[in-house]
């Protein structure tokens, strides 16, 4: 089958038009013809080989939603003409203790959606079957695909870390990540503090589910909440002044990071000892999960903030988002 995309050829170059062959389809495998695909700063780091594991050609994309157009002859509970979305990985050995465990996003074996393979800036996206996620009925198919990375992401450490409703949480950075986690939180119940650089979002970000909103580079700012905060939850991936954000935890408060901080985290050790305070982080989410955050969705009508474009005006999307104008998320209609 040959396959219309759109391919970065090398580090930091503009996307173009792109065609390869998908050999014969594997007996687990199904493929999705793509309606709808979300693009993720992940893809900016990508084609920029920010993390260097890039390989070229490079076709970006995994936050994609669509139709099973082919399955696989020994493809469980999917169909031809199911409605399914795939995310940041498409397949793991189903074999190894974590995958047995039930938390397959931690496979050391998981196969990356567009890691040394295609992903779903395409009109077709291969993968195994377990990793296409079958959506919930009455979903908007237009909002959803973010939730399959972005959505996730920020889902997971709730879950994770036990957050109570009854909790009084904080999100650092309110872009495409930190304004699902206000929505997923304000539905949780919890009392949330938005903390970000530009206050000109008060008002945006209290709709979203914000109670209180703090100028994250304000010292004063952060002081003034001290020991009030029971879990904070980074989704920006810049260097911060990590002992002012964990003195606004109180004892036994956790910050942890979904953010992709490509520097070293300063981290006092006496900032956690004292109070029994404790630092984490998480990648996505098990499969399993990422069914419960679609049904949660649904019930709650929870979806990110999307801005739509043209898969044919992916360079123009990817400048968008490369200029910090994305609000909040981006997503690609086939």
């Amino acid at each position: 089958m040959k396959i219309n995309a759109y391919a970065a050829k090398e580090a930091k170059a503009k996307l173009e038009k792109y065609q390869y062959e998908l050999g014969d389809i594997g007996n687990e495998e199904v493929d999705i013809k793509v309606s709808y695909c979300g693009l993720c700063h992940s893809d900016l780091s990508m084609i920029d080989n920010d993390w260097g594991m890039s390989q070229y050609p490079l076709v970006p994309g995994h936050e994609i939603v669509g139709e099973v157009l082919n399955v696989g002859s020994e493809v469980k509970g999917l169909k031809k003409g199911d409605k399914v979305g795939m995310g940041w990985y498409s397949a793991s050995c189903m074999h190894c203790n974590q995958c047995m465990d039930g938390k397959q996003h931690l496979c050391g074996d998981a196969e990356g959606t567009i890691i040394g393979r295609h992903g779903g800036f395409a009109d077709v996206v291969r993968g195994h079957w377990s990793w296409a996620t079958l959506l919930p009925k009455g979903i908007d198919m237009a909002k959803a695909g973010p939730l399959f990375c972005g959505g996730i992401t920020v889902f997971n450490p709730l879950v994770l870390s036990g957050v109570k409703p009854t909790d009084k949480v904080g999100v650092i950075g309110i872009g495409g990540l930190g304004h699902m986690a206000l929505k997923f939180l304000k539905a949780w119940g919890c009392e949330v503090t938005a903390f970000t650089s530009n206050k000109d979002k008060t008002d945006a970000l209290k709709k979203m589910g914000a109670h209180n909103v703090v100028d994250s580079t304000n010292t004063d700012e952060l002081e003034s909440i001290a020991g009030s905060l029971d879990f904070i939850l980074n989704t920006t991936n810049v260097k911060l002044n990590w002992d002012a954000f964990l003195t606004t935890l109180a004892p036994q408060g956790k910050l942890h990071t979904v953010g992709a901080v490509l520097e070293p985290m300063e981290i006092p050790a006496f900032s956690m000892i004292s109070g029994e305070k404790s630092v984490g982080g998480s990648p996505l989410g098990s499969i399993a999960l990422t069914r419960k955050m679609l049904e949660f969705c649904v019930r709650h009508d929870i979806y990110p903030t999307v801005e739509e474009f043209k898969m044919e005006d992916v360079n123009d999307a990817i400048k968008h988002l490369h200029h910090g104008k994305a609000r909040f998320r981006v997503v690609l209609k086939a």
